[in-house]
Parts: C-alpha cells; structure tokens; sequence
C-alpha cells in the first residue's frame, strides 16, 4: 500500500468548515414566535456591505475552496481511513438496527408528550387517545424489529395525514428517507423480524407451522434486493435536503427569528461577531453541508462533521428538543457507516479499492 505523509489540507478544510458553521438547529424550536419581519435579501446585502464581514467571508471561502482543491489534486492515502473505512464496511448489516432506532424513539417520545412528528405540531393525548397510541405503537414495533417494512409504510401514510393536517410537519421531513430506507432495508439484525425469519423458515420447528407470514417476508426481501444499494442515496439526499431547508428557508429566509436566536443564546459570546454574520453564516454553511451530501461529495466526511455540529448544538442550545433530532443523529450515522453510494461525485471519482470488501474507495 502507498501511504504518503499526508498535508494538513483535509484537517484544515473540516476545522474551517466545523468554526464556521454556527448552529444546525431547527430555529422554530426554541423560539417564540416570527420575529422582526426582515427582507432576506435586504438583510444580506446590509450584512455583507460591512467590510469586516465581507472580509471573512471571501477569506473563508477562498481557503476552503483552495483547500479542498489542493486536497483532490494531492489526494494523499491515509492509512487510518483506509482501515476505518474497510471497518465500517463490516457494520453495514447494523444500518437497519441505526435506522429504526433512531426513528423508533422519537415516534415514542412524541406519542408521549403529544406531536406529530415536529415538536411544534402539537396534540391533546388526553382527546386524541388514538392518536398517541398509533405514535407509541409505530415507535416500539420499530425499536422491536416487528413487521418492519408493514410498520414502516403506516408510518409514511401517518406523516402523509400529519403533513395535511399541519404544514408545519414538514420541519421533520427527515422522517421521510429514513422511512423509505428502512421499508427497502427491512428490520436487519438485530430485529424481532430476523429471529422469528430464522426460526420459522427452519424446518421442523413448532413456529415455522403456524406462522403465516415469513413467506412474506422472503418475498419482500428478495423484492427490494436491487434496491438496497440505493439506501445511501436515499439517506445522504435526505439529509441534504433537510440541511438545504434548515440554511434557506429557518435562516436565510427569516433572518429576524434566526437573529432572536443569536439574542436568546447570546452566541456573539461564543464568537464575537456581527449577529447577521451569526445568521448569514449558519443558512449558508448548513446549504453548502446539504449539497456536498446531496452531490456525495467527501460524503463521510460530511457526515462526521454532521454528527459533531448536532452534538455541540445541543450543548449550545439547553431546550432544543433533544428526541427531535435524534433521527438525523442515526441519518448521519448511516450515511458515515455506507459512505456515499452509488450516483455520488464520491463513487464516480473515487480510487480503486483497497481490499475486496469495497467496491470503491471514494473521495471522502
């Protein structure tokens, strides 16, 4: 294997990446109402017309572009990732397990404390009983394993409903490719769904007579086989997506109540600089973090960085609703552990493989 002393290229684009991205929060859950009504374009403009803002701006831009172009031109072989990433290769079968975890919880956090899917859509438990048993039975029968892809496609029908009933479910649209993952995917191991596979397609078992659905679940899976090669696609775009949304539409778009953030936290504490900056420069990086996923641009990595800004944000901001972004902690971890997939700048420019557990080694 050819490992070369690497520079300190990549490290310094993710660190530049990692202080320039304020906060990956959802700005309608911890705060109280619109804010002042601002132009977004007009903020912009009156943001970047002061010289020091400008200043920082171009000079972060233009390093992190030089970096990451330096970066593909040199691209030195780390045998730290390499490894990491021949290790990560062996827990793709947990991806499923990842998944419902991380979609089963909060679905049972919020058949408890009453909201369809994003904390601010809320419900009475106590008039609509209903409604909190179908959020906590759809909640454990994921975290079980149980009837996976049946439970998984009431759960897109049920964001369906909520999504008519109140736009603002749309917040949570990171429900949706996590769903449509894990109804190609299946429960995986460990699940209710494969234990009672193993046993019931044994012969001679007691169960295997009675139980009248394994042979449906064989036949799903070997229906959504072709398909399972497309889930990191799935994942990775979804968060992308839902990354584009949180920078244009929670920040950029309404830079008055992404300013009474900065207020609340008083984040030009942590960085003392101008609150439009605060604003300008959380919508803007968390866009650029939903295209280079979108694109499986260094997809990992990405993903890597994900993780640690949901994880900071949570310390940063005390009362952000923890179960609400637990679905994007388990995202990024799915998309860390498969890499970008097929249909990623990261597949069609990647380097031969270094062991035959990996088709390709991408650019991440």
């Amino acid at each position: 294997m050819d490992t070369r002393v690497p520079s300190f290229i990549g490290t310094a684009v993710l660190t530049l990446a990692l202080l320039s991205r304020p906060a990956a929060a959802h700005v309608d859950y911890v705060t109280d109402g619109p804010g002042e009504a601002l132009d977004a374009v007009a903020f912009a403009i009156s943001v970047l017309s002061n010289p020091v803002n400008a200043a920082v701006f171009g000079v972060s831009g233009v390093a992190v572009t030089v970096g990451l172009v330096a970066y593909l031109r040199v691209r030195p072989t780390i045998a730290d990732i390499v490894i990491l990433r021949d290790v990560l290769v062996g827990y793709a079968d947990l991806v499923p397990w990842m998944l419902r975890l991380s979609v089963g919880l909060p679905l049972v956090g919020a058949g408890f404390q009453g909201y369809l899917f994003a904390p601010t859509v809320t419900f009475d438990p106590a008039t609509s009983p209903a409604v909190r048993i179908l959020f906590i039975g759809l909640g454990f029968t994921l975290l079980f394993g149980l009837a996976t892809r049946i439970v998984t496609a009431v759960g897109l029908v049920t964001y369906g409903w909520a999504l008519s009933v109140d736009l603002g479910v749309i917040l949570a649209m990171e429900y949706v490719p996590a769903f449509l993952a894990l109804l190609i995917l299946g429960g995986g191991r460990p699940s209710a769904d494969h234990m009672l596979q193993q046993v019931a397609s044994t012969d001679g078992t007691y169960y295997g007579r009675i139980d009248p659905v394994h042979h449906l679940k064989g036949f799903l899976d070997s229906v959504t086989t072709p398909y399972r090669e497309y889930v990191p696609v799935i994942v990775r775009i979804g968060m992308g997506v839902t990354f584009i949304y949180l920078g244009l539409f929670q920040k950029l778009a309404e830079p008055g109540q992404a300013l009474l953030v900065v207020e609340k936290y008083d984040l030009t504490a942590v960085v003392p600089v101008d609150p439009g900056m605060w604003v300008l420069g959380a919508g803007l990086t968390e866009m650029l973090v939903g295209l280079v996923l979108i694109l499986g641009f260094m997809t990992r990595g990405a993903a890597a960085v994900s993780f640690v800004l949901f994880t900071t944000t949570l310390f940063g901001l005390p009362d952000d609703p923890v179960l609400a972004h637990i679905t994007l902690f388990g995202m990024a971890s799915a998309v860390f552990t498969m890499g970008a997939g097929p249909l990623s700048f990261d597949d069609w420019f990647g380097r031969p493989a270094q062991s035959d557990r990996e088709t390709v080694v991408s650019a991440d």
